[in-house]
């Protein structure tokens, strides 16, 4: 699959090609482009789907500095859409790729045909959570990840996933994902930790919006979903049963019809 060099970086991304409207899959701090490996199989017949790993993760290049900052990140979703010549796009983003969303639609709506935003919040980091997070961080970056990831597992899935007997093999190829990150996943940790919170910003989002929310969600909780829903002018709420902070993996169906129905409202 190929990469692209735009603003200063080499993302990798995956495009299924074809003549449908574009939709750009942006995944959340500890995944790659496999997030949305199930929507990108539901919707490749009628769009044309790309997903893309964000510089530091997955297998685009890596970053240098202390921390890679949501703004960067949004300059790098505008600079793939213009260097792969799409006029519009349907942007899908779960957390990480949903604080890109909200930056992209409120600074640069001439980009953004309809915004899906799913398992995300438009606050900054709660001040509680940061000492724990950093905590993880330090021990990723100089242990291993591999350390951390029991700890990183129930923030990232929701109790459904995590005790179904019957889904070992899901959760041990989730773990398997979480391992596969670098070391320097410290700096996209940073990004995250670090943002500014953009709920002023959501009023001036005119794009068709969904916002998609796991009920079982403990990192960005459905009230946080509720707020995005209420602050961008006629956005559509989702909650999905059964699913955590990674719904389009641990309950895909739901999602998928979600979506669907969504990109097939009249405009």
């Amino acid at each position: 699959m190929p990469k692209i060099k735009v603003n200063g970086s080499e993302l990798y991304y995956e495009d299924t090609g074809g003549p449908g409207e574009a939709i750009i899959f942006s995944h959340g701090l500890l995944w790659n482009t496999t997030l949305f490996a199930p929507q990108v199989t539901a919707l490749k017949g009628r769009y044309r789907c790309i997903s893309y790993d964000h510089r530091g993760q997955g297998q685009s290049a890596d970053a240098q500095g202390s921390e890679i900052g949501m703004d960067l990140l949004t300059e790098d979703a505008v600079a793939l859409i213009r260097a792969l010549n799409l006029e519009k796009v349907h942007f899908c983003g779960l957390s990480m790729g949903g604080f890109i969303g909200m930056r992209l639609a409120a600074r640069f709506p001439q980009l953004v045909r309809s915004l899906i935003l799913c398992e995300t919040s438009a606050d900054a980091e709660p001040a509680e959570n940061i000492p724990k997070y950093k905590r993880l961080s330090f021990v990723a970056r100089w242990i291993g990840i591999r350390v951390v990831t029991p700890q990183v597992m129930p923030i990232l899935f929701g109790k459904t996933a995590l005790t179904d007997s019957g889904r070992a093999n899901d959760r041990a190829r989730w773990m398997q994902q979480m391992n596969k990150n670098r070391r320097s996943i410290w700096r996209a940790v940073n990004g995250v930790l670090f943002r500014s919170a953009v709920m002023d910003e959501l009023p001036r989002i005119q794009a068709p919006t969904l916002v998609i929310v796991g009920e079982e969600d403990v990192a960005t909780v459905p009230a946080k979903a509720a707020r995005i829903a209420q602050a961008i002018p006629n956005a559509q709420l989702v909650h999905i049963p059964g699913a955590g902070h990674s719904s389009t993996v641990e309950a895909p169906e739901a999602v998928n019809a979600a979506i669907a129905n969504f990109l097939a409202q009249p405009r």
